[in-house]
């Protein structure tokens, strides 16, 4: 183990109290030299003069810093896109929300999933097997391990991230690979997500909170910030959290421990940012997917706060990183920057999914053990310049990127329903042996079984026209993808290709008035080839071991989008293809597609002062084209909705000042379980509310009071089906959550 990640858990042992204590005496001292204003001028040199350097709620090492946030506080005004940077939201050709840290802050959110219950084009689901968070974008998979970090993929743990680790959470809808290359996990054909980390703002941070919730389980967190030096050009953030105990489901535990620590630096021409996370997470008897037998109809959902884990399962992640990001600028028109990361992570897993056997909710199932370790390197350089040719101005843009994972892993499984239970009157089991005859690998010591590598470049040119009403960006990307696997007992190589794929990208804005703009594009995503079987249950595979390049997924889409000072929206239709692998007369291949099109509808801002709406409505409409002998053509994809609502509101209550109470309605219609669109997910709706509650307790000190009702009807429904492709196995919703929690601000 490095000895940066043995420093990291050993800074995690202290209360958080002693760390508290540990940072304010490094900051005091610093804070007595040179009081914090909230903006400062810079040294200046002989012959130079220096304008105030001010620091924003961000400053990370890009010179927009963060954008705005909109009326209501709880989204920006727009975010990154990709290689494009920063970009307002009128004046992007794409479809993107940034959810900020008020709103993560105010509505209790433990982690991306618990942010992303805001948005109504995308529904969560989870991992083929085990705990990762899994979000359906537009009808399509994007898994946890396919988020980006401040710009790079592959930073984050796999399976589960931590509020207290971001700022903000930037989902942009709609393929993406040109703006940030290929994801690696082979995901995200319907969106993306980034997570921005914290940097110290101008004025200093001294903030404790602690919480408890359904089941028992508390938590502990402290968030400090402080900025140095007489330009207020140095800040460090300081984030770090602990939670244990029980959760709202019977019997399920979780533990997490984590630590963020951010660093930026600036002048008047450079900007410089690092990050150092560590995280700790274990679910303890988790309550595990259901699979249903293909002949049954989908079974009654169980009381949802009711768990048919076994006891001895449980799943355990751990994870080190570190990034840095760097951007110089040049000239005036033009600047570059720079970034890298590092990720180590280990896992490992005692598992026992069970299937439906019966209409009476007979379960059986086996136990899976497996542990997994990741190395993973990542970084991209760029160079962005600006200039005029006659009336057209110009933004262009090249960069280029690489991406290594190295990844170990190793399994064994039990015999195989060896293990009964019932879906409605759960009972323990004893615990199998993992059987050595069906493992791959040893688990103490897994050898490399995977390697991806990737690297590309990209160039793109925006124009701006008529005063900059009309922006046209065309551009390109040239990826090339690396992948080689082994086997998990010899550690020889087994199978692998390497090619490459250009995927372009096309889009236009034309801002119609000051509240209005319209826009449209076409861009693509890729994503790793295919292998084919040797044999299927119909028989031998003509092709069988042959691996296909790399594929791409084709997306249109029109919007216009609304902005009215105080109230925001857009309106945007699409349409995203997605080639389909699978044997066809005896022959593997790309012989079928899934086309999802749809109409999406969004809604934020703060209309009338103290009143704050954010939600929205998503239409979907994703068919099976081209299936096998054509038995399912027009049928509906697994696990994507017609319909999606997502609304919420708060109120700042007249007459009580610091007061204010919030409610989210989520409505999800029908989802099938099969191809054949025999099984069905009855239609669910959740409603949730909060309350908060602001006051001063003297002495320079805030205390913020939340509590909140997830679930407030204790709804019990099947939240989701499949999300890992071709599968339909079952995911509960969660129970009726009370969560209460206290923040004070020094």
């Amino acid at each position: 183990m490095p000895a940066s990640s043995a420093l990291l858990r050993a800074s995690l042992r202290p209360t958080v109290a002693a760390t508290l204590l540990a940072l304010h005496a490094l900051t005091a001292s610093a804070q007595t030299a040179a009081p914090a204003p909230a903006a400062a001028t810079a040294p200046t040199a002989p012959g130079a003069a220096l304008g105030t350097i001010t620091v924003e709620a961000s400053a990370d090492a890009s010179a927009e810093g963060l954008t705005k946030p909109y009326a209501g506080g709880q989204v920006a005004r727009g975010g990154r896109v990709g290689i494009l940077g920063n970009q307002d939201m009128m004046s992007t050709p794409f479809s993107a929300t940034s959810y900020t840290a008020d709103l993560i802050q105010d509505q209790q959110a433990k982690s991306v999933a618990d942010v992303l219950l805001n948005n109504p084009s995308i529904r969560q689901a989870r991992g083929f097997g085990n705990f990762q968070e899994l979000y359906m974008v537009r009808g399509f998979q994007l898994g946890s391990d396919d988020i980006s970090y401040n710009g790079l993929y592959g930073m984050l743990p796999r399976q589960y991230v931590a509020s207290e680790l971001f700022e903000r959470v930037e989902v942009f809808l709609g393929a993406s690979t040109f703006l940030n290359g290929a994801a690696p996990a082979g995901s995200g054909i319907g969106g993306a997500i980034n997570l921005l980390p914290k940097r110290a703002p101008n004025d200093p941070i001294t903030r404790v909170s602690a919480g408890v919730q359904s089941g028992g389980q508390g938590y502990v967190a402290a968030d400090i910030a402080r900025r140095f030096g007489p330009d207020q050009s140095t800040g460090i953030r300081l984030n770090a959290v602990r939670r244990d105990g029980g959760t709202g489901i019977d019997d399920e535990k979780r533990e997490l421990s984590a630590l963020g620590l951010g660093f930026d630096w600036r002048n008047r021409n450079v900007r410089i940012s690092a990050d150092v996370g560590f995280q700790d997470h274990e679910i303890r008897g988790g309550r595990p997917n259901v699979t249903p037998a293909s002949n049954l109809p989908i079974p009654r959902a169980p009381d949802a706060s009711s768990n048919f884990a076994q006891s001895w399962t449980y799943a355990k992640e751990r994870d080190t990183f570190a990034t840095a990001r760097a951007e110089v600028d040049v000239t005036d028109n033009v600047t570059a920057w720079a970034a890298a990361g590092v990720r180590r992570g280990t896992e490992s897993n005692v598992l026992a999914n069970p299937t439906l056997t019966n209409a009476f909710g007979n379960l059986s199932n086996y136990r899976f053990d497996n542990v997994r370790k990741d190395e993973v390197s990542t970084g991209e350089i760029g160079l962005r310049g600006k200039f005029q040719t006659g009336s057209v101005g110009h933004t262009v843009t090249v960069s280029a990127a690489m991406y290594d994972n190295k990844r170990r892993n190793a399994y064994a499984f039990s015999s195989f329903g060896g293990l009964t239970d019932n879906l409605y009157a759960h009972y323990d089991s004893f615990i199998p042996l993992a059987n050595a005859t069906t493992a791959g690998g040893i688990l103490s010591n897994p050898l490399v079984q995977s390697r991806y590598r990737s690297k590309s470049v990209a160039i793109a040119d925006t124009m701006s026209f008529v005063d900059d009403r009309l922006l046209v960006t065309l551009g390109a990307r040239r990826q090339n993808i690396d992948q080689d696997t082994y086997s998990y007992t010899t550690g020889l190589p087994t199978d692998g290709y390497e090619s490459a794929r250009t995927t372009p990208v096309a889009g236009v804005v034309f801002k119609a008035t000051k509240e209005v703009s319209v826009y449209a594009n076409y861009i693509e995503a890729l994503l790793p080839g295919e292998t084919a079987p040797s044999t299927t249950s119909s028989g031998i595979v003509l092709n069988g071991g042959t691996v296909f390049a790399p594929y791409r997924s084709k997306q249109k889409e029109i919007g216009v989008k609304y902005d009215g000072g105080n109230l925001g929206g857009s309106l945007s239709a699409f349409s995203t293809t997605q080639p389909q692998y699978f044997v066809q007369s005896g022959t593997f291949g790309p012989n079928g597609e899934q086309r999802n099109q749809g109409v999406e509808l969004n809604l934020f801002g703060e209309p009338v002062k103290g009143l704050r709406l954010l939600g929205g409505l998503t239409w979907l409409d994703a068919e099976q084209r081209r299936t096998a002998n054509g038995a399912t053509d027009g049928k509906t994809a697994i696990g994507v909705p017609k319909t999606q609502l997502n609304i919420g509101g708060e109120w700042d209550v007249p007459g009580v000042r610091g007061l204010a109470l919030n409610a989210r309605v989520i409505h999800t219609t029908k989802q099938y379980a099969n191809a054949a669109n025999t099984q069905v997910l009855p239609a669910w709706t959740r409603v949730d509310a909060g309350v908060r509650y602001l006051m001063d307790i003297g002495n320079g000190r805030a205390l913020t009071l939340r509590a909140r009702i997830d679930n407030l009807f204790d709804k019990s429904y099947w939240a989701s089906t499949g999300g890992y492709p071709g599968a339909n196995y079952l995911v509960l919703g969660a129970p009726r959550t009370f969560s209460v929690s206290g923040t004070v601000d020094f």
